[in-house]
């Protein structure tokens, strides 16, 4: 298996420090508003590769944070009239409710920023023993020159960093670009007992400790979406590996694409979110899923509803292919496609690639069924790949409108039938065709005629 690693810019061969578990750390929500389908293709690309790594006979142990305190958090809060408490645990419970829906499973522990508070403190002193942060004012800096390497993940340096940001002019801090990691207490807001004052923890300090904790002073797999390398990561590799003395952090850093609505990045700051609950009112989870899947994970992908609903509609055939069949032919053969899957797969996810394989053995299945074939061992693989892709196969709840429009198509299959018991061909095929063009397929077969909403070929 390869993946492609940030950190040196190439697909790299994986090779896990245990030869039999992976250590995978995965960025999570701050909980302050609802979750929208950029998060959701996150954590589907993320519960994908873990899926397969356990595919491959590994065991994960995959941790994912909640960043439960926060400017965001607080000033939410306020406007809301509630307490930061309230909200977060509001919004985590959307999370939740969100991710159980997409089918994704959960991680061994979802650490809290807030609980967290002794370890985050243990590790900004470490870091002041050792020379790489700084006490002033009752915040605490990480001193980015105390890392001759700071810069690697993003592959940028201190000089062009500074170039092409806007940074504030602080006077407590020794050089531009250095950050913080404990912010001294303002008032209304929370705040926690430290040696340096009271105060609360920053953003990048959390992962380190939690990761440190939970999963030990190296990980296998670091993940997060693109918009996470900098600031974000660059900080987290750096305060890591300068508290443990230069170990690698992690051994590969992977990040997705992000999702677009149209030319811009889907995200709270644009207004332009689709929520998970506002996707899955019109669309599967599976439909959901394969849309994230259908994209390399490291590609941007565009959203749109045109687009759910040409996945949702392709969906249909490989249900069809796993209704029940009475062939008593030659197995379909699943062999080559299983391969083609496992190949691809083993390519730096290449999702797209294994979808497609899975298409091809449900078109397979359904030609095995139509010339009296067994399909039996066709269909568990297809059960057995589909599910490392985290699908379940369920039926799609119909819309409102297809319910109406089914005692109308039941009508027109009845009248086609009658037409061709008539011998009047041309208008059967008429009907099949209009039908057809209207996204509903017919199947004819010895116990009649079955339709369903399925995309064209």
């Amino acid at each position: 298996m390869k993946l492609y690693n940030t950190l040196s810019g190439q697909v790299e061969k994986f090779v896990p420090a245990d030869a039999n578990e992976v250590k995978m750390y995965v960025c999570g929500v701050t909980p302050y508003s609802a979750t929208h389908v950029g998060h959701a293709l996150s954590y589907v690309v993320f519960d994908t590769l873990r899926r397969y790594l356990e595919y491959k006979g590994y065991r994960v142990r995959h941790i994912q944070n909640f960043t439960d305190v926060d400017d965001k958090i607080i000033q939410r809060a306020q406007e809301s009239g509630v307490s930061e408490d309230e909200l977060v645990e509001e919004f985590i419970g959307d999370y939740f409710s969100a991710m159980d829906a997409l089918n994704i499973q959960r991680a061994a522990e979802y650490p809290r920023a807030t609980r967290e508070i002794p370890r985050i403190i243990d590790a900004i002193a470490g870091l002041i023993d050792r020379g790489h942060a700084y006490p002033t004012a009752g915040d605490v800096y990480f001193r980015v020159t105390s890392k001759d390497d700071y810069g690697k993940l993003s592959h940028r340096t201190l000089d062009s960093m500074i170039a092409g940001a806007r940074i504030q002019v602080d006077e407590n801090k020794e050089h531009p670009m250095d950050f913080v990691l404990w912010k001294g207490a303002k008032p209304g807001e929370p705040s926690w007992e430290s040696p340096w004052g009271p105060g609360r923890p920053g953003w990048h300090i959390e992962c380190t400790a939690m990761s440190l904790e939970y999963l030990g002073e190296q990980l296998d797999i670091h993940g997060g979406g693109q918009d996470l390398v900098f600031p974000h990561h660059e900080n987290e590799i750096a305060q890591s590996e300068c508290y443990t003395g230069a170990k690698p952090f992690s051994r590969y850093w992977m990040h997705n694409g992000l999702l677009q609505l149209g030319s811009d990045k889907m995200s709270k700051s644009l207004g332009n979110l689709v929520s998970v609950v506002e996707a899955l009112e019109r669309y599967s989870p599976d439909a959901m899923r394969l849309y994230f899947l259908s994209s390399h994970y490291r590609s941007p992908l565009a959203y749109s509803d045109e687009g759910a609903a040409a996945i949702e509609r392709s969906l249909d055939r490989i249900r069809h292919a796993l209704t029940p069949s009475n062939g008593s032919g030659p197995q379909v053969n699943p062999s080559s496609h299983a391969a083609r899957f496992a190949t691809a797969m083993d390519d730096d996810l290449n999702t797209p690639q294994a979808v497609a394989a899975l298409f091809d053995l449900a078109r397979d299945i359904n030609r095995g069924r139509d010339a009296g074939q067994r399909i039996d061992e066709g269909q568990a693989t297809l059960r057995e790949l589909g599910g490392v892709l985290g699908l379940t196969f369920a039926e799609r709840a119909s819309s409102d409108t297809e319910l109406a429009a089914a005692p109308f198509i039941d009508l027109l299959v009845s009248v086609r039938s009658d037409l061709r018991a008539a011998r009047q061909f041309a208008l059967a095929d008429q009907i099949r065709d209009g039908l057809a063009e209207q996204g509903v397929a017919l199947e004819d077969s010895a116990q009649g005629t079955q339709w369903q909403y399925q995309s064209p070929d």
